[in-house]
């Protein structure tokens, strides 16, 4: 089965991708030109999201979405197991929000021309006005009202699929803002396409995205970030399969 799903890949699920991916991108660039951003950087990358995990032939569970209130703006925190992480959260989420991703992923083709359109946030720390001008974007985003934003504070992919440290950045805007942390726990995407420095196949394996109750802010400054990072954190450490329970160094990060 194994080389079956591979030969399955490389007829079809592959060329699928880069062809649904170059139209998603060009269908966000018309439709943010044209107006109406709120819907076109938001839905376009949903069904792109979804269209990829299916055509790999993915399941995918989602619990927890009962915890969510509408209309009210979360930032959501989730451990970053592999590539099939922006898959799942973008299709199966279920909110209308922005990415905070790493600034080099705007060069990639397509992606970051779409992600420039929509108005992602690009997190870049090559010096300090550069990393005043990404939480300003945040700022603005979450102040807009209607959008949430979705970060992951590990700021890199496993190499092992255990968790690694969190950063504070995300826990701080919620706390500058007064606005819940929403912790995500993500399962089966590191089993998929674990981190290696070589391109290699897609595994098959279920996913699984838990949605934790909202964490919301019981003061200001420095204690209130710490003690939500530190709740969130043992949120989504909380449903990692058993396999990659504990906290693991991830020199990436």
């Amino acid at each position: 089965m194994k080389y079956l799903y591979r030969i399955y890949q490389l007829l079809i699920a592959f060329p699928v991708l880069i062809v649904v991916t170059i139209v998603t991108a060009i269908e966000v660039g018309v439709g943010m030109t044209l107006g109406n951003g709120h819907f076109w950087s938001y839905y376009p990358g949903r069904w792109w999201a979804k269209i990829i995990t299916r055509i790999f032939l993915l399941p995918v569970t989602v619990e927890g979405r009962e915890h969510l209130e509408q209309n009210t703006p979360y930032v959501f925190v989730a451990n970053h197991q592999g590539a099939f992480d922006i898959f799942l959260i973008y299709g199966f989420l279920g909110r209308n929000f922005k990415w905070m991703m790493k600034w080099q992923l705007g060069k990639v083709p397509f992606v970051g021309y779409a992600c420039r359109k929509s108005h992602q946030i690009f997190v870049d720390k090559r010096g300090p006005s550069r990393v005043r001008a990404t939480y300003d974007a945040a700022r603005r985003v979450l102040s807009e009202g209607g959008y949430s934003v979705v970060v992951f504070p590990e700021g890199a992919r496993t190499f092992t699929g255990h968790m690694g440290k969190f950063n504070k950045g995300a826990f701080a805007l919620a706390d500058e803002l007064q606005l819940p942390v929403v912790p995500l726990t993500i399962n089966g995407s590191f089993d998929i396409m674990p981190r290696t420095r070589d391109w290699h196949f897609a595994n098959w394996h279920p996913l699984r995205l838990t949605i934790h109750q909202p964490i919301y802010p019981v003061g200001e400054g420095q204690q209130n970030v710490q003690a939500t990072m530190r709740q969130a954190y043992d949120s989504v450490m909380s449903s990692l399969d058993d396999k990659y329970q504990g906290y693991v160094e991830n020199p990436d990060q």
